[in-house]
This record gives C-alpha cells, structure tokens and sequence, in this order.
C-alpha cells in the first residue's frame, strides 16, 4: 500500500494498524494525518509505547495520556481512581484520534487495560469507547519487556485488538535503506529465512566505507555504552564543557521527559567529540540520529558546532522538549539536543537512522535485536560487525506468522478502495469529520477530487505494471517512480504471483543487459536443475558468473515460459 491510499484510509475514521518495513514513511504517513486532523478541527492524541519513542513524535506516553502510570493490573479500586480524575475523563472525552506509535512494544495486557477505561470513561460499549485507534509500528521491531515471571502478549494478541478490528495498512515502499544486498538481508530476517550466506555476508563487513567519521557503536547492554563513551571522551584529553540540561511545569512531568530523552542531564562535550543528534530539525539541516563532530563552540553562549558527514557545519543550539494539552504547557525540559555517540544501545536506536553503525550482537538476548540494529543504517558501507551470536538474527515465529495475515489484510483493504471512487471516498472522510464535530475542509481533499475516479487510489503494482506496459525497464520505473529498484522487482514478481505479468513486459529490462541471451541460456540450465524457489542456489550453480538482479529477470522469464507461479 502507498503512503497515499493509507491516508486515504485514516480519513476514513477506522481503526488502523499502520506498519511496514523501517524506511516505508509510517511517520511521515501519521504527520501528514494528524496535520490534515487539526485543519479539520478534530482532536488527536499522539502517544507512544515507551518515553524514548515519545520524544520522536513529540508526543507523551500512552501510560501517562491514560492515567494507567506505572500499573501493570487494572482492578475495580484502580479503574475507578482513574476515571474519576479530571484531568483524565476531559483529555479521554474530547479526544477524536488516538494514535500509539510503537505498538510492537506495548503489551497486550495494557491494551486490554487502555480497552477498559476509554470505554468506562466515554461510557460505550464501541472499541476503545468509539474514539479512532491508529497503532502503528513493526512488530519485527523489540517487543515488550515484562516483569520478571509475567507472560508477554503482543497488542495483536489482546482482546481489544480484536473487538477494535483494525484495517490494515502495510507500507510497501522503501524510502531508507538503499543498498540492495542490505534490503535482502533484511527480508530474509522478516522470513525466519537467514541461511549461512547471511552470516557470511556480515562477517566481511570489518571496515565502514565512510571516511572522516567514526560509526556509532551499537550494543545491547548499558554498561557497554556508558563505557565506551566515557573512555572515548577521556581519550580526547581537550577542555570539557558541561551543558546542563534545565526543566519547568510539573515535576513528575519534567522528571519522565528527563529519563527518556535521548541527550542526557549533564551533557559533556570537548572538541573532535563524536557526537549523534536526538532531535528532528529539518530547517537547521539535522534529524535524529545525523552523526558529527565537535569542531568549534559559538563565542556566544557557547554552543558546540558540529560538523556532518556531508560537511555541513551547524551550531547546536538548546531545544526543547515538552508535554502540553490544550495548547497549555504541563512540563518542559531544555538542552543542547546531542549526545555522545561512539555508544548506544540497540533499544535506544529504535527510530533513528544512522549514517554509519558498528553494531556487536555477541550478546543478543531478545527477539528483534538483531533485526533494529541492522535496519539503522542505509548500506552495508555504512556497517562494521563487532560480533554476532548464532542467535542474533532471530525473530519470533508467531511474528512471521502474524505478518503474513497482515500483508493479506492490507491487500485486501486495498483492493477494496481501489474500486471506489475518489468521490466516494471523499465522502466518507467528511461525514468522519462531520461525527467528530469539526468542519471539513474542502481544499484538504481537493486534488484527490481533481485526479479524477480512482486515480489516487491506483494500487503501487498497477502503477508499474502501467510504466511495463508503456515499455520501460525495471531501473527507468524505479528512477520514475523515486523507489529502489528491489521494491520494483518484487512489484514484478507479484505481477507474476497474480498471472498479470507478460514477456512483453520484461523486454526493456532485457535490452538492458547485452549479455542477455547467453546469460538466460546459462541461466535456464541452473534452473532446471536447481528450481526458481531461491535465488542463491541458482547463482552458485552458474559459478556466481551473474549478479542477482539478473537472476531476478531470468527467474521472471523462465516462470512464464514454463507456466509457473511464486
């Protein structure tokens, strides 16, 4: 699904489980949403799983914006304490839209939990009392952490989750990582899939391909971090400056933004320092997680400059980071927006994208872990491997098994939009509006109007199988389109799937290789000897004389001449 038809579908006021692989645009997905809510006049709340996940949204977290805090059992003294607070049964009763980033965090237990007082609190018998759910998250992303001796359950094992029925919303487009290989990796990991191969293609990342910055070291333990970064710095032996982070509003509030922000109370800095930044800001030209160096402090306050990759030389000044309902400040706290980054934890980079990472998985404990610290970076230039356990790959097997419902599940919510009008469509978002008591706003959903009957709501494969059609190649479709070329491929290969795929439609891509004939003569044999189910066997049986996006071809062309289906 496109980030357009899944907007398309959240205006529509259904509950919504917006996912997809890290780099699809979920956040930019959910931004664009709650920026169309507020011109509409309707009220959301953006919450997340866990306070660092908050920081990235600009959010609170979801145990605070319900009043659940630290409890992990709801009984009736419990449920009544909290629907009879104020604060509370106000921010619950005007709410519109709920939104939980991070969903793969939080356990079903407090979904049940959040569940029951929505609905006690609205008085409905309706999901969650009626207001719009959107989770969204990855559940091949950590999963949550439980007390010691409590069974774990993922949100889509709770009950609410059932009684909420969410449609679903799998992203399909990559707009992160841009190296094939990686991209591969990552899928085979999705899959339960990794083979010998995988393990062999991490062990030969031993250098980072960038030069003039050192990669943040990603571990699974504190204790590791903490003395990394502290050794580092003392390495440096320059003048430490100490930049004190400042707070105001309510204490407790102050107090949660303090333990999950990513740059620490007392910052310490010194020049050629490496340094990450922890917040987004696109119009000073950093985001969070861009690496850099301490090469200078402003003679003014003092504030560290820092240099990036690129070159690009920035003065960090102190930001902010805060908690406000009704437009009123409840608590805020103020500092340089860096941190020290020859170190960090594998949980705490969920979120980010890094430039460049040296990531050891040696002691890899939980499902996922493996998975968050490989997804942080673009390319395998960007990565070194300090140690990798037999383990550190794995992901949950129910998780697998769950995702593929889901791929199904948005197919289906897709193809059920795409045979509506955008006039129908249209419709539905302004009597959602009109429910939630706002004015709808006629210019917001003008250009889908405008674009004519279902053009907006094309589905991503129709889209390139139209450019296949008019007679462009795989790479002329991905430049067309600004996606990666394996995210056409496997277009490609669902065509296929769904018997929409023709040899007409690959002979650009075949023009492309001069080699072609002979190559797909070599190539048919392999496949007649080793199948079309893989392509690793395929290369090897070739003597790895062809690269695998010509295997892909190949594969296409051979599976049509001979009738078969992925």
């Amino acid at each position: 699904m496109t980030q357009a038809q899944a907007l398309d579908v959240l205006k529509t006021g259904g509950n919504v489980f917006l996912t997809g692989e890290p780099g699809a645009g979920k956040t930019y997905v959910i931004n664009e949403y709650i920026a169309w809510l507020e011109a509409c006049g309707l009220t959301v709340a953006v919450t997340a799983s866990t306070g660092i996940a908050a920081t990235h949204i600009g959010g609170m977290t979801l145990h605070s914006w319900s009043g659940i805090g630290a409890r992990d059992t709801l009984d009736r003294h419990a449920l009544e304490q909290i629907v009879t607070k104020e604060k509370i049964v106000k921010r619950v009763k005007k709410t519109n839209v709920l939104v939980i980033d991070e969903i793969s965090m939080l356990d079903g237990k407090l979904v049940d939990m959040l569940h029951v007082i929505l609905r006690t609190i609205r008085q409905s018998t309706e999901a969650f009392g009626g207001i719009q759910i959107v989770f969204v998250g990855d559940f091949f992303q950590l999963p949550p952490v439980t007390r010691n001796g409590d069974m774990m359950r993922y949100a889509f094992e709770s009950r609410a989750w059932q009684e909420a029925r969410p449609l679903i919303c799998y992203l399909t487009e990559q707009h992160r990582q841009e190296d094939e290989m990686l991209l591969g990796l990552l899928s085979s990991i999705r899959k339960n899939e990794v083979e010998d191969e995988h393990f062999t293609l991490l062990s030969e990342q031993t250098d980072i391909g960038f030069e003039q910055v050192e990669p943040t070291k990603l571990y699974t333990h504190n204790a590791d971090v903490d003395a990394v970064n502290t050794a580092k710095l003392k390495e440096l032996g320059g003048q430490v400056r100490r930049f004190s982070m400042s707070g105001k509003g309510n204490k407790y509030t102050q107090e949660s933004l303090t333990k999950s922000c990513l740059s620490p109370a007392v910052l310490e800095l010194c020049l050629d320092a490496m340094v990450m930044c922890t917040k987004n800001n696109f119009e000073a030209g950093y985001v969070n997680g861009t690496l850099g160096r301490v090469v200078d402090f402003a003679v003014i306050e003092g504030c560290p400059i820092i240099e990036t990759l690129d070159g690009k030389r920035i003065t960090m000044e102190p930001t902010n980071w805060s908690v406000a309902e009704d437009n009123k400040l409840i608590g805020e706290i103020t500092q340089v927006p860096l941190r020290l980054a020859w170190a960090i934890t594998v949980h705490k980079s969920q979120g980010m994208s890094l430039d460049a990472a040296e990531i050891d998985l040696s002691r890899a404990f939980v499902f996922g872990q493996g998975y968050v610290a490989l997804s942080r970076v673009r390319t395998l230039t960007g990565l070194k491997v300090l140690g990798m356990s037999p383990t550190a790959l794995r992901v949950d097997p129910k998780v697998v098994e769950v995702d593929a419902r889901f791929h199904s599940e948005s197919e289906q919510a897709e193809d059920t939009f795409n045979n509506m009008t955008a006039e129908e469509i249209v419709t539905m978002h302004q009597m959602f509006v009109k429910a939630g008591g706002g004015a709808y706003m006629a210019q917001v959903d003008q250009a889908v109007v405008a674009a004519g009957p279902k053009l907006r709501q094309e589905s991503t494969y129709e889209a390139t199988k139209k450019l296949l059609v008019d007679g462009h190649s795989v790479a002329q479709i991905a430049k067309a389109r600004d996606m990666i070329e394996s995210t056409i491929w496997a277009h490609l290969e669902k065509l296929q799937t769904d018997a929409e795929l023709t040899e007409m439609m690959l002979a650009a891509s075949k023009q492309e290789f001069t080699e072609w004939a002979t190559a797909y003569e070599a190539l048919q044999t392999a496949m007649d000897e080793v199948g079309t189910e893989k392509l690793k066997p395929i290369y090897e049986a070739t003597g790895e004389a062809y690269d695998y996006t010509l295997i892909r071809l190949a594969r296409l062309q051979y599976s049509l001449i001979n009738g078969e289906r992925f």
